[in-house]
């Protein structure tokens, strides 16, 4: 297609003027790979010829023919070792040499290939903005390209592909040791450091990456013989065997001396020290052909120093990552591991489960055998749980709670359950223990690695309320349990601070006259979407909260002000019943909170009633008798309250100064068909010297069995529902009248 001649032969081959440079012509063991493209077969005769027995840096020219654009880009994407494309503008179309250049440059990303354009027709020469925007390196007219004018740009080009090659391996160095900081393990941080170790010093000294070792010495434990832990060349291999079993016992004995002198031995064969903490380091071999000038060695000495750091900070980092991920005392995955194997994508989830252990009495093992003791007894689970699961991961999450994650074959109650089968010997020690075990079915569960756990704790939670040492699933039902739990928690603190809470009162009348007698003061919650939250619902999450204190002192408050009005209005006789929470009484201060309650409303103590249940009392007798007694002293009464549901009725009863006993609602539904409870309570309420009330009562028929016993007071919806304090006032105007 190209009408002018091909490239000169008539120039003597001798001296290149510009670079004072003789031409070699032997032949080197390696050649700089050199790809003619052209569609005339003449160009890459009369190439061949003029570059025939030339050598550039000491290596010989390798030429490799392609006869179209397309051809060409077949080539370079097969092989990236080409050094240099000569390249014709127009061959298939007039821009096939062009779209040639956009190829390698922007679908390869070959920028270190050198591109020299040539053209047998003048008339089709790219444009300068051209060159520019295609990254041509030269742009030449065949009939400009003579022997010595061609080696030439080809010199050229080939000593900037070599810069660019060797600023990519320094590049590919240099991120290596940047990733191996962020490295997780020990292990594989360390091997990424030194893998980068080598890039850069071949870089460094323009050398390929053959047969370089770096050995580490005891940097694990004290007792750690020295071990390759990156090699390239013909030493790759070895990796990672200890260094006494190198098979070139040269090289073993250089990295021998090197390690033990703590110093970098420059000739015959180069060997680098990097020195870490307590005298302990690394040693790296590399065989070189020349001789080290000043300048090397400063530069190696500047290098050895900076990587020295790197590798310090790798133990370092491997230390942090031991801290954070395994537990101190057992040397097993912790929590933040666990969570980390959770995450893992290639977790297989649809057969594993994840188990939740937590060993029951642990407290009080440690606390009648010492911490020592407990600490050993630890230590005996772990075992046995990693030898009893081989194919799981144990991980300590608590002080007494083990996380196992496993196969769903393995990790199932019967095999957890034997792990405790077998009494546990501990410090001469034969000691049984059991344990309770929450599991979740990963597979079952489209969660993330905190919600996992939590749902094991919930299972595990609900275990330990059915029976301690049992174990249970966890389910969507007990999930929505605990979310709803854990939402109106949530609420529980905005509603108290935002004053959704709100008293009602329930009546209570004299069964003898019908008259009123007083009222028990209620708490509600009233949502903001004007739905009321039952109090069994959150009474008790209150409890478990610690906010009961200070929603006791606000009923507390409340009652006492709305019976300080209600004796303004002229109703004197009335007595305020009000519930108090195991938690409240437990609170140093608070007889102080009732007296200062009693004055701030002025109301008589003996008109203020407070509700105990009997459970309350049975479980700290002794304190509840003080607190009890001090109470009383202020001049108030008290009430026990589910008086007959409780196991120690008729023990604890004689020893607390109660005022008042209220027969629980579920004797009152049964009383038609069975009196006989409702009797023995009144009867032994009556012979205290204290006054009955039933809860309750919902019909004319319970009344009437009520008086006939001789209860003296009763409240239930057959007088009055819970009433809000405008609607009780009017009901007191009605009843009293």
């Amino acid at each position: 297609m190209n009408s002018d001649s091909p490239i000169s032969l008539d120039d003597p081959l001798m001296v290149i003027e510009d670079d004072n440079e003789t031409l070699i012509e032997e032949r080197s063991s390696s050649s700089w790979k050199i790809l003619v493209v052209d569609d005339d077969e003449d160009v890459h005769t009369a190439t061949e010829l003029a570059l025939r027995g030339l050598s550039i840096e000491g290596r010989s020219l390798e030429l490799v023919h392609a006869h179209s654009g397309q051809q060409a880009c077949q080539l370079v994407a097969a092989d990236d070792g080409f050094a240099v494309v000569l390249l014709d503008v127009v061959m298939e179309s007039e821009d096939a040499g062009l779209k040639v250049v956009y190829y390698v440059r922007e679908k390869l990303k070959r920028s270190a290939l050198r591109i020299i354009l040539r053209t047998g027709q003048p008339g089709y020469a790219p444009e300068l903005e051209t060159i520019r925007s295609y990254d041509i390196n030269d742009y030449k007219t065949k009939s400009e390209l003579t022997r010595v004018r061609l080696f030439t740009s080809l010199t050229t080009a080939i000593r900037a592909y070599q810069q660019m090659r060797a600023h990519e391996a320094m590049r590919r160095g240099l991120e290596l040791v940047v990733k191996a900081s962020t490295e997780l393990t020990k292990l594989h941080g360390m091997k990424m450091l030194a893998q980068g170790v080598v890039g850069q010093l071949c870089a460094l000294l323009n050398i390929e990456p053959e047969g370089l070792i770096c050995a580490q010495a005891g940097l694990e434990s004290s007792d750690e013989p020295a071990r390759i832990i990156a090699a390239a060349g013909q030493f790759s291999s070895q990796v990672p065997c200890p260094l006494h079993e190198l098979q070139d016992p040269a090289v073993q004995q250089a990295l021998e001396q090197c390690l033990k002198e703590k110093r970098s031995i420059y000739e015959p064969d180069l060997l680098l020290y990097f020195a870490t903490e307590g005298g302990r380091g690394l040693a790296a071999y590399v065989r070189i052909a020349r001789k080290l000038e000043d300048l090397d060695r400063h530069l190696l000495e500047v290098f050895c120093a900076s990587m020295a750091v790197g590798f310090e900070n790798v133990l370092l980092y491997g230390r942090l990552v031991d801290q954070a991920f395994v537990d101190p005392m057992l040397r097993i995955p912790n929590l933040n591991r666990l969570l980390e194997q959770l995450a893992d994508p290639e977790l297989d989830r649809a057969g594993s489960t994840l188990a939740v252990i937590d060993i029951d009495d642990f407290s009080i093992i440690n606390d009648t055998l010492s911490h020592e003791f407990g600490d050993a007894m630890l230590h005996a689970v772990a075992e046995r749980l990693q030898a009893k699961l081989p194919r799981s991961g144990i991980a300590r999450l608590g002080s007494d709670i083990f996380g196992v994650l496993g196969p769903a074959s393995e990790v199932q109650p019967e095999h957890l359950q034997e792990v405790f089968t077998e009494a546990f010997r501990v410090m001469g020690e034969r000691l049984r223990i059991s344990a309770t075990i929450g599991l979740v079915r990963l597979g079952d569960m489209q969660r993330n690695s905190p919600e996992l756990l939590k749902d094991a704790h919930v299972a595990l939670k609900q275990a330990k309320i059915r029976q301690r040492g049992s174990s249970s699933y966890f389910s969507q039902s007990m999930g929505q349990d605990a979310r709803e739990r854990m939402r109106l928690l949530s609420g529980l603190h905005e509603a108290f601070e935002s004053h959704l809470f709100f008293m009602v009162y329930q009546p209570k009348l004299n069964l003898a006259d019908g008259r009123p007698s007083g009222m028990e003061a209620l708490l509600r919650w009233r949502r903001l979407d004007g739905q009321l939250v039952p109090p069994d619902r959150f009474i008790p999450l209150a409890e478990q909260s610690g906010m009961m204190v200070a929603i006791g002192t606000f009923v507390l408050r409340t009652a006492c002000n709305k019976l300080a009005r209600l004796r303004a209005a002229g109703h004197l006789g009335l007595t305020m019943a009000i519930n108090v929470s195991q938690a409240q009484l437990r609170e140093p201060d608070f007889v102080d909170v009732l007296r200062s309650a009693l004055s701030d409303a002025a109301v008589p103590p003996a008109q203020v009633e407070l509700e105990i249940t009997e459970s309350m009392a049975a479980e700290d007798l002794a304190l509840i008798q003080q607190l009890l007694g001090e109470i009383v002293a202020l001049g108030v009464k008290i009430a026990i309250d589910d008086f007959g549901t409780g196991f120690s009725s008729l023990s604890v009863l004689r020893k607390l100064p109660a005022h008042r006993l209220k027969i629980d609602r579920s004797f009152i539904q049964e009383i038609e068909s069975d009196d006989s409870i409702a009797r023995m309570v009144i009867g032994l309420g009556h012979s205290q010297g204290m006054q009955i009330t039933a809860e309750g009562v919902e019909n004319e028929a319970q009344r009437e069995i009520l008086c006939r016993l001789g209860c003296d007071e009763g409240q239930g919806w057959l007088f009055a529902r819970p009433l809000e304090k405008e609607a009780l006032s009017a009901w007191l105007e009605q009843h009293q009248a």
